[in-house]
């Protein structure tokens, strides 16, 4: 199809990739895969080397690349670069007259083939049948209608017609019917019964990738409505582009590489450092930086950090600033703020170590793959696990769709120390054990072996969805712009939490995200203000997701009354979030992390 509607270069790497289903103006489609989009020549390729390596690792592939999904063109003498998209599904409904005052209604369901040149059957116009049947894999195909009304072995003609029976005016499932012409018929809510696969075995047809492109398959289908939120859950890796300062030292070493290759020790380094040369270069250098790289040298094989691990080194070694210093990079430049300029109350203080003002960020986002019915997020380190069950998003293409926004943020540092002894006390110990129960019986439904994040995560997890809140009413920026990076590093005892926004232009954003840094303070107090109170309190606050009949086992108080964001925000769709570790809350008082501050 082509000139049938237009998204954003964002939306094919978060929502309209390849395998999405999406509605045009016209026709139901479904996003072809990376062998139909315009040659590489002709896209903007992004470059960014951490990236990368972990796109390696994740897909196998040795030499990925990326590209950015083609632009619309704003020059009417050119013609558009577009990415093709396939008519899906192939089974339609013909929209028949109605009488009124009746409250049944029947349309007949015919396939594609029964179409004539304009699209209509019979003269009369048609719409996509909603109902697919697809697998978590993110296979996806028409429903085999003939089969589901008569049962796997009927021999009833498959030329005979079928019709769709709405029983009543609410659009429930156990309201509608399939009917066929010979009498036979059933109810579309015995398609949701799984285990008695009603739908058939998955036949793992990819039809974004085109014909004869299935694969083998064993799953049960399930049925799938074409418009629903869980038809298509993208996973996508992104990064930020920070400096590896661990990085230029190793090439620093690897440059000194016949001076340092005997170095086994600190002793020994030091004796090497009385070279002028040596010394000159390693100033401000601490020798146990130097040593590990040495060490790591003499390994031959270079670690690979967690992407957050990465750009925790690089946001917390940015040095203190206040003014009009001149960026030096393009794609980072943060300074950390003064105590004297943010520092006002003492009931704060002793909880917060520092705060950094990142002026300038950017972003990359890749996308991988995809699943449907069940998200698959990326672990606290950022990290997919290489073993989960993605569709694929080309037969044997060698590159991947990304995009790059640049921006600004805030970097709050909690202090140590204080997440500590917060750690031992008796109370945040059997709330943390509650939060992780009810991660345990998540993971026994869902057939998943993620460890659970610990507490401290839900702590800075928590906190950042009620800062955003509170500082999208001063910053400029609505909540749903504010995207969040927590970083959670018990192993060197590192906790943060970055606030950040951006846009895929050049010159990013304004600085009024950037500039609420110096009132800081001011924005924790109205969030651990809001966070006391649910307006669905107690209801949210007597909330334990080890005992959840909602099965929301993986939130403690938690609701979109108060702590819920928009999934453009939330690292990890809104699961891993309970306040009783950041306030106190009604019946819980024991387990917060500010727990003087009211």
């Amino acid at each position: 199809m082509k000139g049938q509607g237009q998204l954003r270069q964002s939306q094919i790497i978060t929502t309209y990739g390849p395998g999405s289903l999406i509605d045009l103006p016209r026709y139901s489609a479904i996003v072809a895969g990376l062998e139909q989009w315009p040659n590489t020549s002709l896209l903007e390729e992004i470059v960014e080397p951490r990236l990368t390596e972990k796109l390696r690792l994740l897909t196998g592939i040795q030499s990925p690349r990326m590209y950015a999904p083609p632009p619309e063109n704003n020059d009417p003498s050119q013609s558009n670069l577009g990415i093709v998209a396939y008519q899906f599904p192939e089974w339609f409904l013909v929209q028949e007259a109605t009488d009124p005052p009746h409250r049944e209604r029947s349309r007949r369901l015919v396939h594609r083939r029964a179409l004539d040149a304009k699209g209509r059957f019979d003269g009369r116009s048609v719409v996509a049948t909603r109902f697919l049947r697809a697998c978590p894999k993110g296979h996806v195909d028409d429903v085999d209608w003939y089969r589901f009304v008569h049962g796997p072995e009927s021999d009833c003609p498959r030329t005979r017609q079928l019709w769709l029976d709405e029983r009543g005016t609410g659009g429930d499932l156990a309201d509608l019917h399939v009917r066929c012409e010979c009498g036979s018929q059933r109810s579309l809510s015995v398609a949701t019964q799984i285990e008695d696969r009603p739908l058939g075995t998955c036949q793992g047809s990819r039809p974004w990738l085109g014909t004869h492109a299935s694969e083998e398959c064993k799953e049960p289908s399930r049925l799938l409505i074409r418009t629903a939120s869980n038809a298509y859950f993208p996973q996508v890796i992104s990064v930020l582009s920070l400096p590896d300062h661990r990085g230029d030292l190793d090439d620093l070493v690897r440059e000194m590489w016949d001076d340092l290759q005997i170095v086994d020790d600190i002793e020994g380094l030091n004796f090497i450092k009385r070279k002028p040369n040596i010394a000159a270069r390693l100033v401000g250098v601490s020798v146990e930086a130097v040593m590990e790289a040495i060490l790591r040298a003499k390994q031959g094989v270079p670690e690979i950090k967690p992407v957050k691990h990465v750009e925790l080194d690089a946001i917390l070694s940015v040095p203190q600033g206040f003014g009009d210093d001149v960026p030096i990079d393009e794609n980072f430049h943060a300074r950390r703020l003064p105590d004297h300029v943010w520092r006002d109350r003492p009931d704060l203080n002793e909880k917060i170590e520092a705060v950094i003002q990142v002026h300038r960020l950017r972003e990359v986002l890749a996308l991988v793959g995809f699943t449907r019915f069940e998200a698959y997020s990326p672990d606290i380190n950022g990290e997919f696990e290489t073993d989960v069950a993605r569709a694929s998003l080309s037969r044997e293409s060698e590159w991947l769709p990304a995009v790059e926004n640049r921006g600004e943020g805030i970097f709050l540092q909690l202090r140590a120390s204080a997440i500590t002894d917060w750690m031992t006390r008796d109370g945040v110990m059997k709330r943390i054990e509650s939060l992780h129960k009810g991660h345990n019986l998540w993971a026994e439904e869902k057939n998943m072996s993620r460890p659970f994040p610990g507490g401290p995560y839900v702590l800075l997890h928590t906190l950042s969805h009620l800062l955003v809140q509170s500082m999208a009413m001063k910053c400029g920026y609505p909540a749903s712009s504010i995207r969040e990076r927590i970083y959670a590093n018990p192993e060197i005892n590192q906790f943060g939490i970055l606030l950040y926004t951006g846009s895929p232009d050049s010159e990013g954003t304004l600085g009024g995200l950037v500039q609420q840094a110096r009132y800081i303070e001011s924005h924790l107090a109205g969030a651990l203000t809001t966070g006391a109170l649910c307006s669905n309190d107690p209801v949210c606050s007597g909330h334990s997701p080890s005992k959840s009949l909602e099965k929301r086992w993986l939130q403690g108080a938690s609701c979109h009354g108060c702590a819920l964001l928009a999934e453009t925000s939330c690292e990890m769709r809104n699961d891993y979030l309970d306040r009783a570790l950041v306030v106190p809350v009604l019946g819980i008082t024991d387990a917060a992390f500010f727990e003087r501050f009211l």
